[in-house]
């Protein structure tokens, strides 16, 4: 891989961003800025993945895909990392990981990373609890679906959402939340005009703006509070507005050029 050079910039990842600077010294050679756009594929399931992608910014949809119907059972923001698995011993995904919303993330070959992280202690412990909380999600999210209301689910999913982006202007449709959700669409259509009347949110074509956050919040289902508290209250994935250390440090400028084909 090509050695990094260019200007120095921190990095948005809050994996990353908490690790010694020595660790990220030593990632440097081997990571590489890309700009993640909407509805691009970064993992396939049973097909071998060769990066993991540390999100900077954005939103992405891990998703099970079986006989035609997709549902989603994770989501991946500035907090974590999709492909990080890989580190338990297999390239192969068991999900499909699709862009949601777009942004950057630093991406790594696994080979690398599993060499790295058998040679830093921190960077191992940080990608694997991070790995724990993501199997912790997945699990959270398939009780969700089977336990709790339509309302609520759609109120959580739109809090994690705002968490991720650190906002509260989505740029997501219908279409894209009854996919998410598992729901028809026009039972997200009806819940959306529910909240819209009860002054929650306000919908603009392509765009869905949340215009009382703590309402909406309330009316979520408590497995809204339940990851809040999963990621949030641990170290490293933590809101990270700037990094743990002050050192800059030097990565790639960003590229359009999405992972490769398999």
């Amino acid at each position: 891989m090509t050695m990094l050079a260019g200007k120095q910039l921190l990095v948005g990842n809050s994996i990353l961003g908490r690790l010694p600077i020595q660790d990220l010294i030593e990632m440097r050679p081997f990571l590489q800025r890309v700009v993640l756009e909407q509805r691009m594929v970064l993992q396939e399931p049973r097909r071998p993945s060769e990066h993991v992608h540390f999100v900077e910014s954005g939103l992405i949809s891990m998703r099970t895909v079986a006989a035609g119907n997709i549902l989603e059972t994770a989501t991946v923001g500035r907090w974590g990392a999709v492909g990080v698995s890989a580190l338990l011993g297999t390239h192969v995904p068991i999900h499909q990981s699709v862009v949601l919303f777009s942004g950057s993330a630093l991406r790594i070959h696994v080979d690398d990373l599993r060499r790295l992280v058998g040679e830093r202690p921190q960077l191992r412990e940080h990608s694997l609890k991070y790995v724990q909380s993501l199997i912790f999600q997945t699990a959270q999210m398939a009780l969700c679906c089977v336990h709790h209301g339509r309302q609520e689910r759609l109120a959580a999913w739109l809090c994690l959402a705002c968490d991720a982006v650190d906002g509260n202007v989505l740029p997501v449709t219908h279409d894209q939340l009854s996919v998410i959700l598992g729901l028809r669409r026009a039972g997200v259509t009806e819940a959306l005009i529910e909240f819209n009347q009860q002054g929650l949110v306000r919908k603009t074509r392509g765009v869905l703006e949340i215009a009382n956050r703590q309402e909406l919040g309330r009316l979520a289902c408590g497995c809204y509070e339940t990851l809040t508290r999963e990621y949030y209250s641990k170290p490293q994935f933590g809101r990270v507005t700037t990094p743990s250390h002050d050192a800059h440090v030097v990565v790639p400028h960003a590229t359009r050029n999405g992972p490769p084909s398999n």
